[in-house]
């Protein structure tokens, strides 16, 4: 398919999902409304630092991640969590930067309690307010043209509405029902009420509104035909492209100079999150090094006192985009191997030292990597970075292997609190690793950086995969 400059339409904003904008725009503008709402309960002029407790707060709670719209079980647990990992993470940031004496406490107090009631208000009342509002729309009947793998998936999408906007009329499709797999409706499978040469005159009959073409793009030919038929409709015609039925890393939809092109694979860190990432990661390094530099300074000591050899190993690592990178750890072994051959270190294994063998247990030997995370190299938590000598022997391998490379490597990360830690002398331990870094990557947010964190704080004290 060509396409012509002058026939290309520039695509306009998403208007189609307003609830989804909502869903990320409430929460932290609740935090932000009730700060100056209290400010103005309590009659005190708001001040610059005020504004920039608002907009961190504000910061930290974008995008809001809790379904809108439907009331879910568990709901006020979710809330407050998030809303604690946000007062958390501002307590820090004003304990870093001595600012906490310059707020009074019973405006923070009353903040803070007042905050995740309202939330917790809005999503409870969200059902109703959204079903009497024109955002809710009215049901609109459509027809699923493609009953294979991507339509049945995009039919049950549809059946998740809690308000049923859409619904689904029939579905269309030249395939016969072995082709199909379709069998039984009780496996989530369908019949096709007809051809595609039947849409156009079922559309008109029927006064159908919407069209959801849910064919592989293979069928090129008969969706331009079907495009054609659909011409002398009023019905809205929608295309879901048959990669999304694939295991996509961070999918959306952009426009490049008007053409609209899909990304399958991409950095979770973009945009605003990016800046949220960076932020959460200067602030979460610079705490770790005050805490622990004493602990820092005696594994300093213990190293240098008792083997000889450099306090702290320096290895060639890959980095964000595949990019070499030299990470820092204290020495825990007698060798420093960074060739084309490393053996990775195994139980008992005589090259690590005494004190290595402590501090490998307890995970000490990465809090150098602290410094790494101001230099910009890593970040607080990520997929954690493998020898360069392992990359090139796993990428070959494993489907997928380059893709944790998108961010930076981290200090911890999913797959070292899911219990996939250690050695991996097979490729299906790598494997396994590799499936937990990239779960990683497409369901990252802040929460889940500080939970993977509290996790290692437990598994410092007992982790049976540390040696």
């Amino acid at each position: 398919m060509q396409f012509s400059r002058k026939a290309l339409v520039r695509l306009q904003p998403n208007r189609a999902d307003p609830i989804g904008f909502l869903k990320q725009l409430l929460d932290p503008l609740i935090a932000v409304g009730v700060l100056f709402l209290i400010y103005e309960l309590f009659e005190i002029k708001v001040r610059s630092i005020d504004g920039i407790l608002a907009a961190l707060a504000f910061s930290l709670g974008w995008p809001g991640q809790i379904p809108f719209r439907r009331v879910q079980p568990g709901l006020l647990r979710e809330v407050i969590l998030r809303w604690v990992t946000t007062v958390a993470l501002l307590t820090l940031i004003g304990l870093v930067t001595r600012t906490t004496d310059n707020f009074q406490p019973q405006v923070l107090h009353a903040w803070f309690i007042a905050t995740p009631l309202l939330q917790y208000g809005f999503h409870r009342l969200s059902p109703f307010i959204v079903a009497r509002t024109p955002l809710s729309g009215r049901q609109a009947s459509c027809v699923i043209v493609g009953a294979g793998p991507l339509g049945r998936e995009l039919a049950r999408a549809i059946s998740l509405d809690p308000f049923e906007i859409v619904r689904i009329a029939a579905y269309f499709d030249d395939r016969n029902n072995e082709r199909l797999g379709c069998q039984d409706e009780e496996d989530g499978t369908v019949t096709p009420f007809g051809r595609l040469s039947d849409v156009a005159r079922y559309v008109q009959d029927h006064q159908i509104q919407r069209i959801y073409i849910a064919l592989p793009m293979a069928s090129q030919p008969r969706i331009l035909a079907l495009l054609d038929a659909l011409r002398d409709t009023t019905a809205s015609i929608y295309f879901a492209p048959d990669i999304f039925v694939h295991d996509l890393i961070q999918a959306r939809v952009e426009t490049i100079g008007g053409m609209p092109v899909v990304a399958v694979c991409e950095s979770p860190f973009f945009g605003p999150e990016a800046f949220v990432k960076r932020f959460s990661d200067i602030v979460l390094a610079v705490i770790a090094i005050a805490l622990t530099t004493p602990i820092m300074l005696g594994v300093a000591i213990a190293v240098a006192t008792t083997s000889p050899g450099p306090i702290l190993f320096r290895q060639r690592r890959y980095g964000l985009d595949g990019r070499e990178i030299e990470v820092w750890k204290f020495r825990s072994m007698r060798t420093q191997d960074d060739g084309a051959v490393i053996r990775q270190a195994t139980r008992e294994d005589a090259r690590i030292t005494n004190v290595g063998r402590w501090i490998r247990k307890t995970s000490l030997d990465e809090l150098p990597q602290f410094f790494n995370v101001l230099q910009g190299r890593m970040s607080v938590v990520g997929p954690r970075p493998h020898a360069v000598a392992h990359n090139e022997m796993f990428r070959s391998l494993i489907k997928g292997y380059m893709v944790r490379h998108k961010v930076k490597p981290g200090i911890t990360g999913w797959a070292q609190v899911n219990g996939a830690r250690g050695e991996t002398a097979t490729v299906d331990a790598m494997s396994r690793r590799i499936d937990l870094d990239l779960a990683y990557l497409r369901n990252w947010s802040l929460n889940l950086d500080l939970q993977i964190l509290w996790g290692t704080v437990r598994l410092m004290v007992r982790d049976p995969n540390a040696y």
